[in-house]
């Protein structure tokens, strides 16, 4: 099963949680904001939205 993967940029405060949590790697910091550079790794786990404090990551059947 494949995942949709979005990151709010505007709530994103770039504390980089994301990427140090999720166990598919799936997610880099640009420009002091997460992206989901390896959106098509996702395990849609959830853990990402668990951890996200500002609400910002999504992650929805694809």
């Amino acid at each position: 099963m494949s995942y949709l993967v979005t990151v709010d940029a505007e709530k994103c405060t770039g504390c980089g949680e994301c990427v140090d949590i999720c166990p598919a790697e799936v997610y880099e910091l640009e420009g002091g904001k997460s992206v989901p550079a390896k959106a098509d790794d996702c395990l849609g786990c959830q853990t990402c939205v668990d951890t996200c404090e500002s609400k910002a990551i999504n992650v929805d059947d694809a």
